[in-house]
């Protein structure tokens, strides 16, 4: 059988490219890394790094062990997580993980309503990216993560239940002088010939943009990338272009733009909580669950 120390060791060698940098991360000396390994390697039957003059690089199998050893510390690393929610020991404190558009529009009243409603209980909440989100709740760092999906890419991670909380309907944000700032609704169709301000690094509102303007016929013509929705809004306020955008990211829109509703031929995404089905779940993070759940019912039927 594999040691886990010895997989935890070469995880560490793997991700530093070096015996002595993971010896240093982990509290080894060099050679007794150098040792351990070569026992692993031993048990696994097979060579598992290449050992250079300037550090080290892994075999196929030992990229391939490194891989499983993260999983397993991972799970090691929720396990802990879980007795210690057992013993006691987080008692009093809910972790919440979010992305930062939902955290807007819904956390502040959740957040005010959780505090008075349990005083003595502390929320520790969390706002990153998707990914980073389902790594949180994967190892225990958060009970409860609000995650967002579309519906040509649904998410789906092993073990991980999931409640659909609203649909966040997609918007178009043009400048206060633009020709259609006073109308409070158009279509895909009416903005053929407009330029467009789309999120950078491949966002999903990139391809929200791209499946709506070839579905009413037309290619976007992309004017400016911005890197968040504020500074979307900023390039939309001078006139560079138009911009779609999820209704939460646009709650509290700039002065100089305006917000018209598309219906339901531009996608929506869908936002959810999740939380792991195999983990112990306190009273304060259930208490939570349904209170999120609550304002979300709240917001979704606000006009």
């Amino acid at each position: 059988m594999l040691d886990v120390r010895r997989l935890a060791l070469l995880a560490a060698v793997v991700d530093t490219g070096s015996m002595t940098a993971a010896a240093d991360q982990l509290g080894y000396t060099p050679s007794a890394v150098s040792q351990q390994l070569r026992r692993l390697e031993v048990e696994a039957g097979q060579p598992l790094l290449h050992r250079q003059a300037r550090g080290v690089r892994p075999t196929e199998a030992g990229a391939l062990l490194a891989g499983h050893a993260r999983h397993v510390l991972r799970r090691l690393s929720a396990a802990e997580a879980d007795l210690a929610e057992l013993a006691g020991l987080r008692r009093g404190t809910v972790a919440m993980g979010v992305f930062p558009t939902i955290a807007s529009a819904l956390l502040p009243q959740a957040v005010s309503r959780f505090r008075r409603q349990h005083p003595d209980l502390r929320l520790d909440v969390r706002s990153t990216r998707f990914d980073e989100l389902v790594e949180l709740l994967e190892d225990g760092t958060v009970g409860i993560a609000l995650l967002w999906d579309y519906a040509w890419n649904r998410v789906d991670v092993p073990d991980i239940s999931l409640t659909p909380l609203l649909d966040d309907p997609t918007v178009l944000i043009v400048a206060a002088d633009h020709r259609l700032a006073r109308k409070r609704f158009t279509t895909m169709s009416d903005l053929a010939h407009e330029d467009w301000i789309v999120r950078a690094h491949e966002h999903p509102v990139a391809e929200v943009l791209e499946r709506s303007c070839r579905a009413a016929g037309f290619t976007p013509k992309i004017a400016f990338e911005a890197n968040d929705y504020q500074e979307a809004q900023a390039m939309v306020s001078v006139g560079v272009g138009i911009a779609l955008a999820p209704r939460t990211a646009v709650r509290n829109p700039h002065p100089d733009v305006r917000v018209l509703a598309l219906g339901t031929d531009v996608p929506a995404r869908r936002v959810l909580l999740a939380h792991r089905q195999d983990r112990l779940r306190a009273p304060a993070e259930l208490a939570l669950h349904q209170l999120v759940v609550d304002v979300a019912r709240e917001y979704q039927t606000k006009p």
